[in-house]
C-alpha cells in the first residue's frame, strides 16, 4: 500500500493538557508535524504524553489580552491554531471567559500573526443551545465563520470517559441509573484517539475545510439501557437499572433556581443540575430540523475504538478516567 505524504505544517496548540488535547497532540507528532503547545503558567507540561523533545512547550494566561501573541506566538509563523481548550465545569462565568473571550483573544492573535487555517474543537450539545456554555461556544462558532481564516469546528458526540461516571458504582454492587426508561437519549461514543486523529486530521483534509463537522465513532448509536448491558454483561451479571423520573430532576433545578436567588453556591448547583438534565434527555446525535428529532443515520462515524473494549480495560484496572466535572449517563 502506498503510503500518501502530508506536508509537514508548524501547529500552535491550546489545551494540550486536556483529555481530547493530548490524544490530538500525540497525532500530530505521530503525523510529523512541529507543535507549539501553549500551557497554563501553572502546567506541568506535556512531555509524558508527547516524549521528550517532540513538541515546544510555552506558558501563557491565555485568558490575558496580549499574553497568547508575546508569550505563545512570540513573532512567529504559524500554519494552523488547533484549539482543544475548553470549559471545566461550564459554569456561565468560566464558560464565557473560556469557551467565548479567551478563544476570541486567541482568534486575534491568530489573524494578526498571520495564521491560515484555526481548528476548534466544539461540541455537538450546541445544536440545542439551552446552556450558557453552549451559548458560549456557539458565540465563538459564530466569530471563527465570520473571521475570513480558514476553519474547522469539529462537534463529537458522547466521550468514552463522559459515559464512565456509573462505572465504578455498578462494580461496587450498585444499579446503573437512567432518566426515564433508559431509552430517552442515544449517541455514538467517540474514543479520545479516535477524536484526536479526526481533529489533527483536519489541517489536510480540504473536505473538511470551512465547515462545521460533526463526528461519532463507530455505530451503531446506543441508549443508557445499553450502556448499562454492556457493562453488566461484562461483569457477568444480571442489568439492574434504577429509573430516575424526569421530573423529579425538575422540581430539583426548581428548588435550586429558587434558592439560588439568595446564594452563588445554589446557582452553581442549579446550573449543574440542568447540565445534567440536558445530557440526561438529549441525544448527542445530529439534529434533523425539518423532522425535530435526532437522527443516528444523518451523525457521521469515524474511527474503530469501541466502548465495550474501554470499559473491559476499566474495569480490569488497566486504564484509568479522570471523570473531571462532567461525567454522564
Amino acid at each position: 500500500m502506498t503510503r500518501v505524504s502530508i506536508a509537514k505544517k508548524r501547529v500552535l496548540l491550546l489545551g494540550a493538557t486536556g483529555t481530547i488535547g493530548a490524544a490530538t497532540l500525540r497525532e500530530l507528532v505521530k503525523i510529523g508535524h512541529d507543535v507549539v503547545c501553549v500551557l497554563r503558567p501553572d502546567s506541568p507540561g506535556v512531555c509524558a504524553v508527547a516524549g521528550p523533545g517532540k513538541v515546544t512547550e510555552r506558558h501563557a494566561d491565555v485568558t490575558r489580552k496580549g499574553a497568547l501573541a508575546a508569550d505563545g506566538f512570540q513573532g512567529e509563523a504559524f500554519d494552523a491554531v488547533i484549539s482543544c481548550m475548553a470549559s471545566r465545569t461550564g459554569m456561565a462565568r468560566e464558560a464565557w471567559a473560556v469557551d467565548h473571550d479567551a478563544h476570541v483573544l486567541a482568534l486575534r492573535a491568530a489573524q494578526s500573526a498571520g495564521v491560515a487555517h484555526f481548528v476548534l474543537l466544539s461540541a455537538l450539545c450546541v445544536q440545542q443551545p439551552k446552556l450558557e456554555f453552549q451559548k458560549a461556544k456557539l458565540a465563538f462558532e459564530a466569530r471563527l465563520q465570520e473571521s475570513g481564516l480558514r476553519y474547522s469546528i469539529v462537534r463529537p458526540t458522547a466521550f468514552f470517559k463522559s459515559l464512565s461516571g456509573q462505572v465504578a458504582r455498578v462494580k461496587a454492587g450498585k444499579p446503573f441509573l437512567v432518566f426515564g426508561d433508559g431509552a430517552l437519549t442515544a449517541c455514538k461514543p467517540i474514543s479520545d484517539r479516535d477524536l484526536g486523529a479526526f481533529i489533527a486530521g483536519c489541517l489536510s483534509a480540504p473536505a473538511r475545510w470551512d465547515r462545521i463537522l460533526p463526528i461519532g465513532g463507530p455505530g451503531p448509536a446506543i441508549t443508557p439501557r445499553v450502556l448499562a448491558e454492556i457493562l453488566f454483561g461484562l461483569l457477568g451479571r444480571t442489568p439492574e437499572i434504577r429509573h430516575v423520573p424526569v421530573g423529579m430532576m425538575n422540581a430539583i433545578i426548581a428548588a435550586l433556581s429558587v434558592a439560588g436567588v439568595l446564594s452563588s453556591r445554589m446557582r452553581d448547583k442549579a446550573e449543574l443540575a440542568r447540565i445534567g438534565h440536558f445530557y440526561g434527555t438529549h441525544s448527542m446525535l445530529v439534529w434533523d430540523g425539518e423532522s425535530g428529532v435526532y437522527s443516528a443515520d444523518d451523525t457521521p462515524e469515524t474511527g474503530q475504538d469501541r466502548l465495550e473494549d474501554f470499559y473491559e480495560r476499566l474495569l480490569a484496572g488497566d486504564i484509568q478516567v479522570d471523570l473531571g466535572d462532567h461525567a454522564v449517563f
